[in-house]
């Protein structure tokens, strides 16, 4: 079962039921590889943002996906296999390398490649600090970056829920394509990986209207108690980091 037949099926079903909405499509390169720089904040996301686009995209998906046991797992293992999603290890070190090396190979054959800078799903809906991978992707294959908002997965089907919400209509936003080529050579430089990054998440913040909090997503996880508030921590992303000074409002969100 391969992406274009689990598209063909899933897609008019999506559609129908839940009425998606998106922006920008045009943004998005016809041809050619690009980085797709996602905001995290449901597992619908996997569905509604890449459904929109002509083009086949590849996530590097996390292992966990592929390796879970019971029927949830045969699925969950069959789903992502069939959609060509490359598992990867987040234990950083080498896997975080052997990730890395993939996600060029992908971005080598012309192809589209979907990243969740966050490295994991928002716990409350905000934005959360960027990993710098996604920059060390850009610089090193020289491809351009477009940064994209989900917007409402989140009360679509919020953490521990299991099945979507109908009464929610999910979109997504594609921005214009960044170009990181004045940083070329500088892909070993921990700052210049950072302010990249930054201006990624800057890009995504103001597509999303996403509240942005300068902390890494896993570890406000970890310190979060169960049923307690999230620490605080809102920000926007280093400010050197972007092209423009940040505006008075933030994109509200809206339909199509």
């Amino acid at each position: 079962m391969g992406y274009w037949v689990v598209k063909a099926i899933l897609g008019p079903l999506l559609a129908i039921f839940f009425r998606p909405w998106s922006q920008g499509v045009d943004n998005v390169p016809k041809e050619g590889p690009a980085i797709l720089a996602w905001n995290h904040l449901s597992f619908s996301d996997h569905f509604f943002g890449p459904l929109p686009l002509p083009r086949r995209v590849t996530f590097l998906a996390k292992s966990e996906y592929f390796t879970g046991r019971g029927v949830k797992g045969l699925i969950s293992k069959a789903f992502f296999r069939g959609v060509g999603q490359i598992p990867v290890d987040r234990a950083g070190g080498e896997a975080g390398e052997r990730a890395l090396r993939t996600g060029l190979r992908v971005l080598a054959e012309g192809k589209l490649l979907g990243i969740y800078p966050e490295g994991t799903r928002t716990p409350d809906g905000r934005l959360y600090r960027g990993k710098t991978g996604v920059a060390r992707l850009a610089l090193e294959s020289g491809a351009p970056v477009i940064p994209c908002a989900m917007i409402g997965t989140f009360e679509l089907q919020p953490p521990g829920r299991l099945l979507p919400r109908l009464s929610i209509r999910p979109g997504v936003r594609f921005g214009k394509p960044l170009d990181f080529s004045r940083y070329a050579g500088l892909k070993s430089d921990r700052l210049v990986l950072r302010a990249v990054t930054d201006e990624i998440m800057y890009a995504v913040m103001n597509l999303s209207g996403q509240e942005y909090v300068d902390e890494d997503a896993q570890r406000a996880k970890k310190r979060a108690k169960p049923g307690g508030a999230m620490p605080d921590g809102a920000t926007t992303p280093d400010r050197a980091a972007a092209p423009d000074a940040v505006p008075s409002s933030v994109p509200r969100r809206g339909r199509a």
